[in-house]
């Protein structure tokens, strides 16, 4: 099991990893392999039509994540890493005026989002709650070429086979496990027994592992990834005004960054002000995701603020008075908190459609923990137990966004999220690294948790705070 860095912390845009860059993703793998000359099926006319059908969470959630938007994206080739929003809402109007996608060597394609894009609202698809289904025809309606694919959470995407596959133990990422990495931990247990044998700390273990995969490239795409979340952090401090959707959510991390700033020096803040500060940076980045700006997954969009929120907390709040290279401590939170997300996503789950928000903002949090833990000198043992407390106490998490959108309970999710996750590394290094129960068993009751979780609860917006709105 090898998940790079690069592959925990996308780089995307919002508002979800799974319900918008997921389905992009797959739209643009699609009519990529349609190019390419991949699957025709023997007997069928030239291609004509393309049709998507979306299933499960993806369906009733996908309006208020722009699932449809980002299908259609996707379909004209646009993916999430280098899209321009400005030319974004340009091609998604010219496809729903002309009613038509552009594919090379094929010419236009008919394509009516009002009857080609369905939301099916009965049964989810069996391998998994967030399940698309794209299909070529030619002029008789004759399937040209089909793809199922699974959007599984943080922008990943699976497609039946592979999902199938993955089921019965052959890896996905094939070309990355035969890189030899010179410490191959699956799980929390392995991590911490190849760190006794080798006297090297999570981080040093990572990065070894990872320079297998970048060589002399890591620290510039550690840098690209830090510079990303830093980035929509002061973007969202920087705007205010109503988030998109029709819920009439005000953004507020803009004002209150001025409250804060305006009480600096006045000795009149309570101790307890510093969780502000968190909230704000963690608001920040989850009001842009909500806004559908460029965003990190970390390890998805709708828990995309709870590490950069906890990262630039111990930038400017903790690193002043500690000392320490900067650059250094920032690329070792990255690879200690994506150790810990692979070993999560790997072992359970990090999709709120599958497991809850306990996969998300949960995740994030013991990420988030792990990752402050290591740069304020924790031990191996330490560090794990961080990342433990943080998932402990998010378990039974629901997802229930009101109105599928990103907005509520999500942006203050986060914010308590990196509190959290701050008062979890704080209580591991007081401690030795002993305690009773293993990450590895706490991922697992995570995993186990949502299994049994009700649907209802899962990123479909049919229970919870979803459907107990003000009747104002």
């Amino acid at each position: 099991m090898f998940l790079s860095v690069t592959d925990v912390f996308k780089l995307g845009i919002g508002p979800s990893s799974s319900h918008t860059m997921g389905p992009m993703v797959a739209a643009a793998r699609f009519v990529s392999q349609i190019a390419q000359g991949h699957g025709k099926y023997p007997g069928c006319g030239p291609l004509v039509r393309l049709s998507a059908t979306l299933h499960g969470s993806l369906a009733f959630t996908g309006k208020g994540h722009a699932t449809d938007r980002a299908v259609i994206l996707g379909l004209c080739g646009l993916t999430p890493d280098t899209l321009d929003p400005d030319r974004a809402d340009e091609v998604e109007a010219d496809v729903r005026r002309d009613l038509h996608i552009p594919l090379a060597g094929f010419g236009p394609l008919r394509f009516d989002p009002a009857h080609d894009l369905v939301f099916d609202y009965g049964p989810a698809l069996p391998r998994h709650a967030n399940g698309m289904v794209l299909r070529g025809h030619d002029a008789q309606g004759h399937i040209y070429y089909a793809q199922t694919y699974y959007s599984v959470g943080g922008g990943f995407i699976v497609t039946e086979d592979e999902l199938s596959r993955a089921e019965q133990g052959v890896p996905l990422r094939a070309h990355k496990e035969a890189l030899d990495f010179p410490f191959p931990f699956g799980s929390a247990r392995e991590m911490l027994e190849m760190g006794r044998a080798s006297g090297k700390t999570v981080a040093q273990m990572k990065r070894a592992n990872e320079r297998k995969l970048h060589g002399p490239r890591l620290e510039g795409e550690l840098e690209r990834i830090w510079g990303a979340m830093e980035a929509c952090i002061n973007r969202g401090l920087a705007r205010d005004g109503i988030l998109p959707g029709g819920l009439n959510v005000k953004r507020r991390a803009r004002d209150l960054h001025g409250a804060l700033l305006a009480e600096q020096g006045l000795n009149q803040a309570a101790p307890h002000v510093i969780n502000d500060w968190m909230s704000l940076y963690a608001m920040a980045v989850n009001e842009e995701n909500a806004a559908g700006g460029p965003v990190v997954t970390a390890p998805t969009n709708g828990a995309a603020g709870v590490v950069p929120a906890v990262m630039r907390y111990y930038r400017d709040h903790c690193l002043p008075a500690r000392g320490g290279d900067p650059v250094q401590k920032r690329h070792d939170f990255l690879l200690v908190a994506a150790a810990i997300g692979g070993l999560i996503k790997h072992n359970a789950s990090i999709s709120g459609a599958e497991v809850g928000c306990q996969g998300e903002v949960g995740s994030a949090a013991a990420m988030a923990a792990a990752g402050l833990c290591a740069v304020l000198g924790g031990t191996n043992e330490q560090v794990e137990n961080a990342a433990e407390i943080a998932l402990e106490h998010h378990l039974g998490m629901t997802c229930d966004p009101a109105a599928g959108l990103v907005q509520v309970p999500c942006i203050e999710r986060n914010a308590l999220g990196a509190i959290k996750a701050v008062s979890a590394a704080s209580l591991a290094l007081r401690g030795d690294g002993t305690h009773f129960m293993p990450l590895d068993n706490c991922i697992q009751v995570m995993l186990e948790t949502g299994r049994d979780m009700s649907a209802k609860y899962k990123e479909t917006s049919t229970g919870g705070l979803a459907v107990n709105l003000p009747e104002c």
